[in-house]
């Protein structure tokens, strides 16, 4: 069977559009592809809207939470111009595992969202967590509810094929398997974290808002007995009570005055927040993962 290059498959996706999906294992180019797809489709007027669901690595919105764009109103699509999000959905954590009913439910959402709009190309970008029985599961909920046209997977070896067998055999999707060029170089664990410490730092840079906060206004609702110093540091979700997340905010725990505080770069406030399950520093730090049920005793 002869090879197919990355152009060959551009130019079938943007004759067929639809929407479509990038899955991959950890620095196999995804990403670039997608980027690539994307200007692609923007140059030749194609109305396209981009899908970050990597919550770790993420180049669209904050890490934490799966990013959208829409790229047709762009110069060009690039990194640099897509890092702001045109909406973001909130997961609460840098790792889809243990975390699968967010990711899923939030990609679901853009990706709704986006298909309401009219775009003629929805590109989902996501994460490169691919081994083990929860990322199966993960890929095949996400693929359930967002029903895409195409799957384009990206392959080393055959580390894909668990997942790519199953996609095969319980969906109506055609799948591409994409051979990851030589030359991409995987990253090292300290440098996809100096990555993300990046993007955490500069989503807090100032000026930032700092609000007093009540324990009644959070999703889980927090009990009357919680020991609200367990919340430092905690990032959280702000939800419009539209269904519109706005952003991230940091908790804030003053041992003097013994209150909750909350400090964003959002400026408007916030109708409820949801709880995350990392903490970091403002600085972007990671400070640990938490369980709802160690959060609450």
């Amino acid at each position: 069977m002869p090879r197919v290059s990355s152009e060959q498959i551009v130019e079938q996706l943007l004759s067929s559009k639809g929407t479509v999906v990038l899955l991959g294992g950890i620095d196999t180019g995804k990403t670039s592809f997608g980027l690539n797809l994307a200007e692609a489709a923007r140059s030749g007027g194609i109305e396209v809207a981009y899908i970050d669901a990597d919550i770790g690595q993420s180049s669209i919105g904050p890490p934490t939470c799966v990013g959208l764009k829409f790229c047709s109103s762009l110069e060009a699509v690039t990194p640099e111009l897509v890092s702001t999000a045109d909406e973001i959905g909130f997961v609460g954590n840098t790792s889809p595992e243990g975390h699968l009913l967010p990711v899923v439910t939030a990609t679901s959402r853009l990706v709704d969202h986006a298909r309401a709009t009219g775009v003629e190309l929805i590109i989902v970008d996501t994460s490169g967590f691919i081994s083990g029985v929860q990322a199966q599961i993960l890929k095949y909920f996400k693929l359930e509810l967002i029903k895409p046209d195409t799957v384009v997977g990206f392959q080393r070896g055959e580390e894909l094929e668990p997942i790519l067998g199953v996609i095969r055999r319980f969906m109506p999707v055609e799948v591409i398997s994409l051979r990851v060029e030589s030359a991409i170089v995987e990253r090292t664990v300290e440098e996809r974290l100096g990555s993300r410490e990046d993007r955490f730092a500069a989503y807090f840079q100032p000026p930032l808002s700092r609000w007093r906060l009540r324990t009644s206004v959070f999703m889980p609702t927090i009990p009357p007995e919680t020991d609200l110093s367990r919340l430092d540091g905690l990032v959280v979700g702000l939800e419009d009570g539209k269904g519109k997340c706005t952003g991230i905010g940091l908790l804030e725990f003053d041992a003097t005055e013994k209150v909750l505080r909350m400090v964003s770069p959002v400026s408007e406030s916030a109708a409820g927040l949801r709880l995350g399950s990392i903490r970091i520093s403002i600085e972007g730090k990671k400070l640990g993962s938490v369980t709802i049920r160690e959060l609450f005793g």
